[in-house]
């Protein structure tokens, strides 16, 4: 299977094009990719249109490395518009269907729609909304949860996509639309877009306005392939549109999971060697909670997933994945002797030298190999914030009474934590206060790292608590240019950043 012609992808914003395009550094992992004559020559400035099978294996290779995503407006609308049924899980929630549907019948009159009653304590409501919305309704006997419902409507499923909608999410009217263009990619199973803050007085509240910006189901607004140890390592299944043969395939949802299934069918599919594309240049709204109880339990149930998680993917549930130089750094840091920063410094130069022999085949090294280990250390102080501020609290919170280091490190991490969202933010600021917005991101973080240590005590297991070294691999020599046969470009190779 192939892209298309008149498939086009575009260079990710953070892809470097070096050495006048002979060379493009980026993706995640990083990678640097050598590029032939024939190769660049298939380039039009940051974007690529397939019209051959050349220009098609070198997008399919920028795709799957992360250097490149589909360039989604400019891709041709899909023909399959009229293949498409909607399911819609629902337990009571009468007000919040009959508002979803609205929302779906507005955009289209006749699609199917398969409303799933989750063993609603009052059915009557839901039958009669669906049945106003000429929405066919699947009953179950007994309440088995968002992924089961999904799966018994799935089973109901006779077109060849689906699109899974909760019925606290009210679609765009062209998010459909634009996210089935992602399947001219024969190698697509699923397309999600972005799941932004339903408008309303309640979104207005203080906690509404923090998940306007820190909602759990919105993963920004770069556009990712999704996959494992990538800044969109999931996407939320409360909008999903997938191919029914795709997902019939992998068996759905797992059933047993009543939180993290979404997580989890991701990283089967990207397993199998599915691809999974994260859209926000399209949206779907969602009633965020915005009441102090309902919202704390909810983020510590979104942490209960985390040992589920870690027994059916024990090597993508780590909560930080350090390369050796950086967890030394870290540890460093944490330990603020007076030589934790020339430590530090050593580690930083020793990476840098590390990076530059690996891009020994792009003119200058040292520059680029300097910024690399740049972003390498910042990310690594994020996640060691994340960690002690999140995911290990209660050991954080120990350690403050027993130390003044760890108290002075705690503080901080809290407060570079919120700088550093703040700062970030460009022109879409928080519309919230510091000390507000720093109270909720703390109670965020009290909450999700509550459920995850739930998880892991219930099981009996620390998998999920446990950050994972990568360790590089063996030093090859420099790559050269590939020039021979089909392909047109030289193979990509890894950093120690990864």
């Amino acid at each position: 299977m192939t892209l298309p012609h008149g498939f086009v992808v575009a260079l990710d914003r953070r892809t470097r094009v070096l050495d006048g395009g002979r060379a493009l550094l980026g993706g995640t992992p990083t990678r640097l990719l050598l590029l032939t004559p024939r190769a660049r020559a298939l380039m039009t400035g940051r974007t690529l249109s397939v019209r051959d099978r050349a220009g098609a294996v070198l997008a399919d290779r920028l795709l799957a490395s992360g250097l490149a995503h589909p360039l989604v407006t400019e891709l041709p609308p899909n023909d399959a518009q009229g293949s498409v049924t909607y399911v819609i899980p629902v337990r009571d929630r009468a007000d919040q269907l009959d508002r979803a549907l609205a929302g779906i019948r507005a955009t289209t009159a006749d699609a199917p729609v398969i409303v799933v009653d989750d063993a609603s304590r009052e059915p009557a409501p839901v039958a009669a909304v669906a049945a106003r919305h000429h929405a066919r309704v699947v009953a179950l006997p007994a309440n088995l949860g968002p992924a089961g419902a999904r799966n018994a409507g799935l089973r109901e499923v006779t077109t060849p996509y689906v699109v899974f909608v909760d019925s606290d999410i009210v679609l765009a009217p062209d998010t459909v639309d634009v996210l089935l263009r992602h399947f001219a990619d024969p190698a697509v199973v699923i397309a999600v877009p972005r799941i932004t803050a339903l408008p309303g007085p309640d979104a207005e509240r203080w906690l509404g306005r923090y998940e306007s910006v820190r909602s759990s189901l919105d993963l920004g607004g770069q556009p990712a392939a999704v996959r494992t140890g990538t800044p969109v390592s999931w996407v939320p299944s409360a909008c999903m549109l997938a191919r029914t043969d795709g997902l019939l395939k992998a068996d759905g949802f797992d059933a047993a999971m009543r939180v993290g299934e979404d997580v989890d069918l991701c990283w089967r599919l990207t397993a199998d060697g599915g691809r999974v594309r994260y859209e926000p240049a399209v949206y779907a709204a969602h009633e965020h909670r915005v009441e102090l109880v309902d919202w704390f339990r909810r983020k510590a149930v979104y942490g209960t997933g985390a040992h589920p998680l870690a027994r059916r993917h024990p090597d993508n549930i780590a909560p930080a994945i350090l390369a050796p130089w950086s967890a030394a750094l870290l540890v460093a840091l944490l330990a603020q002797r007076r030589w934790s920063l020339p430590a530090a410094g050593g580690l930083a130069a020793v990476a840098t030298v590390s990076n530059a022999r690996k891009l020994q085949g792009i003119a200058h090294p040292l520059p680029q190999a300097a910024r690399l280990t740049a972003l390498g250390t910042l990310a690594s102080l994020t996640q060691g914030t994340a960690l002690l501020t999140r995911h290990w609290w209660p050991l954080t919170a120990v350690g403050c009474l027993a130390s003044r280091r760890m108290r002075r490190a705690t503080a901080v991490a809290a407060v570079a934590d919120v700088a550093l969202e703040t700062l970030g933010r460009g022109p879409n600021p928080i519309r919230l206060d510091p000390v507000r917005y720093a109270v909720a991101r703390r109670l965020d973080d009290l909450a999700y790292g509550s459920g995850v240590w739930l998880s892991a005590l219930k099981g009996r297991s620390t998998a999920a608590l446990r950050p994972r070294i990568v360790w590089p691999a063996r030093p090859r020599s420099p790559l050269p240019r590939e020039r021979a046969g089909r392909r047109t470009a030289a193979r990509p190779r890894r950093t120690p950043t990864a």
